[in-house]
């Protein structure tokens, strides 16, 4: 029932509507309850329907504000419980979301004045039924004007709590890489990440500058452009898929997999990509060997489905197989296999912030066993003499180098392949950029596999090496 106003003889006069909430912060709010209660990732919830119907301005907020918040929300709670009556006590979710956003937008947002952020967190959790706990919300984003406290990040706890990630993730990479280089990574991880597009025809890009997109070359893969200003999500290239957002790192390893030899005996004649979902990959690979016969396997439904759509128009140059890459029924069959396994995304947490959240050390040990098996699987299917490309998006051993070591222990066939001369066969065919073969040079790691570490490379944070099978 609308409400309506008294005057002071207690007559009631026009209707008063219930105050209206932002279409972004309604979005965004709904996004992160879903988060919280584990339901969908931010990723496919900001690309969803009801995303894609706000204006492009709301659009934009709404994705900064859920990203935002799942980037801060570790330094987010810690400043909210200092604020409670009762530190440490238990938060309905619908409140904790309202003053996570209120919060972020008061630390972390300029251009949002204070009192617009405290004044819609506060309807937000009257209109999440909480109208007795909206008080609570007002009081406590209220005092939340002090400037940020400063850490010296030269401690784990520091460096966890400044930068807003877990402290047993950030432990391990101080021991792994040492602290500088895991100042980079969270640093990384809090950052926005760039807009990266490939151009395999140049029409694109001209289509594309039509359209008010400015781009900016690669820094990495002389077919990379990087998205500075325009909104590329609503070009026709995009919406028909010939503009594909994919980071320079994932380019990259398509790439290195995709090479041709100058010989027949090296030619590639039939490729299987063993995780090919989204497609991204597949793609490059059907580019690089316009000839070769492309088996292309997802084991998961819904992302099969979008595998199958994006590679339509490549008609029976790919088959799209839903399959467990840990049991593929070819044998000694490709010249060319890329397994870009599934794994747990530390790479990308600027991309995939709520990853930090969900991910625990067991699923560290989960991953790299169904990630020997896929390696297992892609050596079983590559013919004598082929090749056998493994990556990852994550920075952990347990899922990288350990991997790769544990299944070449037991397999006798199979030895690792150096990536130094594929870089400089890549800069000399003008794929690389000379910066981007400099920079990739010093990547190398000591066995000649790739590690690209967020914040020292202008990519992700991805893992590639590449195995042969002996005859």
């Amino acid at each position: 029932m609308t409400a309506r106003k008294k005057t002071l003889s207690g007559k009631n006069t026009e209707p008063v509507r219930p105050a209206e909430i932002s279409p972004a912060r309604k979005a965004a709010f709904s996004i992160l309850m879903a988060i919280e209660r584990g339901q969908a990732h931010s990723d496919d919830l900001l690309r969803g329907r009801a995303v894609n119907a706000l204006s492009a301005p709301d659009r934009n907020l709404a994705t900064a504000l859920v990203l935002g918040v799942l980037r801060w929300q570790i330094r987010l709670d810690s400043q909210l419980q200092a604020l409670l009556k009762r530190p440490g006590g238990k938060l309905d979710p619908e409140i904790l979301i309202a003053l996570r956003l209120g919060a972020f937008q008061i630390l972390h947002m300029d251009r949002i004045p204070a009192r617009a952020a405290i004044d819609e967190s506060v309807k937000l959790a009257k209109r999440a039924g909480h109208r007795f706990a909206s008080g609570m919300v007002n009081a406590v984003l209220r005092k939340l004007s002090a400037p940020l406290a400063r850490f010296s990040e030269e401690t784990p706890a520091d460096l966890a709590l400044s930068q807003a990630h877990p402290l047993w993730m950030v432990e391990r990479w101080i021991s792994f890489f040492g602290l500088d280089r895991a100042k980079a990574i969270c640093s990384h991880g809090q950052s926005q990440p760039t807009l990266t597009i490939r151009i395999a025809r140049p029409e694109v890009e001209g289509e594309l500058a039509r359209a008010g997109i400015c781009l900016e070359p690669g820094k990495l893969i002389a077919a990379a452009r990087t998205v500075v200003s325009g909104d590329l999500t609503a070009t026709a290239a995009f919406l028909e898929g010939r503009a594909i957002l994919q980071d320079e790192g994932s380019q990259l390893i398509a790439e290195l997999a995709g090479w041709n030899g100058e010989n027949d005996n090296q030619r590639v004649n039939s490729t299987l990509d063993a995780c090919a979902a989204p497609g991204g990959k597949t793609l490059i690979l059907a580019e690089r060997n316009p000839t070769a016969r492309i088996l292309a396997c997802e084991s998961s439904e819904p992302r099969f489905e979008l595998l199958q759509k994006r590679l339509a128009f490549l008609g029976d140059r790919v088959e799209c197989r839903r399959a467990d890459a840990t049991d593929l029924a070819e044998h000694a069959a490709f010249d060319l296999v890329l397994a870009d396994v599934p794994c747990s995304g530390t790479g990308t947490l600027g991309r995939n912030p709520e990853i930090r959240h969900r991910l625990c050390l067991e699923d560290l040990r989960r991953q790299s066993e169904r990630q020997r098996a896929i390696l297992r699987s892609a050596l079983r299917s590559v013919r004598p003499g082929g090749r056998v490309v493994y990556s990852t998006c994550s920075l952990e051993p347990e899922e990288n180098e350990q991997v790769v070591a544990a299944v070449l222990a037991e397999t006798p066939y199979a030895r690792l392949l150096p990536l130094y001369s594929r870089i400089d066969e890549l800069l000399g065919k003008g794929i690389l950029t000379v910066s981007g073969a400099e920079r990739l040079r010093g990547a190398l790691t000591q066995k000649g596999c790739l590690r690209l570490s967020p914040g020292a490379l202008p990519t992700d944070g991805f893992f590639v090496c590449a195995l042969s099978r002996e005859a």
